[in-house]
């Protein structure tokens, strides 16, 4: 079973630059060790005859098909703009002149 012990917390504590008092090292260092027992018993269960996977279902592309279809010019898309100028759009300036 691997454990951790307080002087390893407050050394970790330590390298994240993270401020830990003695009672939350005392509180954490059992808690890291239940996360490693968990982690070694999932490791105990892989086997190599189960392939590695990141999901547990297939995923498949869900996307549509790329197709080229007629856009707008630049006419139709100037056309309902409240203001344009040299086929683009015109917005007011927002930071100073240079």
């Amino acid at each position: 079973m691997p454990e951790i012990s307080r002087d390893e917390v407050a050394h970790l504590a330590d390298l994240a630059r993270i401020d830990l008092s003695d009672a939350e090292l005392d509180q954490i260092a059992p808690q890291l060790s239940v996360i490693l027992e968990s982690i070694a018993s999932i490791n105990e269960v892989a086997s190599d005859d189960i392939p590695p996977t990141s999901h547990a279902l297939p995923l498949t592309n869900v996307f549509r098909d790329d197709v080229v279809v007629p856009g707008l010019t630049a006419e139709q898309a100037l056309a309902m703009a409240p203001e344009s100028e040299q086929q683009r759009f015109s917005v007011p300036r927002i930071l100073g002149e240079e």
